[in-house]
């Protein structure tokens, strides 16, 4: 049986693994502050035993979201094809976008402060559609200008309005 979110006659190029490097710091840095913080509390209302517990829970609440975030990260990948991008994503509930270059308007690469000093880029491609989830994160800068210049070309030789 043919997998949907896996077409056989594409390439797909993964984001870059430092998008999940940004991600986990982010994310079990929030988590290891937020336990630290309850810990202290219980330490300080019901004793020492509780904040433990809470200061495991914590552990392994952050360990838990380090596999999950890499391995989130690790299925987001992109392939350009003939006629349209591909974009994949997602474990639990994958995704599959197909945004055909005629129907592009315009192309954004975005960089928020984190990462820009991660070294990494994002490419958002805006449709006629209102909720198109047309994003690419995670590509390094060249990456992000060389997608971004070859969808430009693509949708102009489709009469896309770019």
């Amino acid at each position: 049986m043919d997998d949907p979110f896996d077409p056989f006659d594409v390439e797909w190029r993964p984001v870059s693994p430092r998008l999940a490097t940004v991600r986990r710091a982010l994310g079990c840095g929030a988590l290891l502050l937020v336990t630290v913080l309850v810990a202290v509390g219980l330490g300080l209302l019901a004793g020492t035993t509780w904040a433990g517990l809470a200061v495991l829970v914590g552990v392994l609440a952050a360990a838990l979201v380090w596999v999950l975030v890499g391995r989130n990260v690790a299925s987001w990948a992109y392939a350009e094809r003939a006629d349209d991008l591909l974009l994949r994503k997602g474990l639990l509930v994958r995704r599959l976008t197909v945004v055909p270059y005629g129907r592009m308007q315009f192309v954004d690469v975005t960089a928020d402060p984190v990462h820009r000093l991660a070294g990494l880029a994002t490419v958002q491609l805006h449709t006629a559609a209102a909720t198109t989830d047309a994003v690419i994160r995670g590509l390094v800068p060249a990456e992000a200008a060389r997608l971004r210049d070859r969808l430009a070309a693509r949708g102009e030789a489709r009469a896309a309005g770019l």
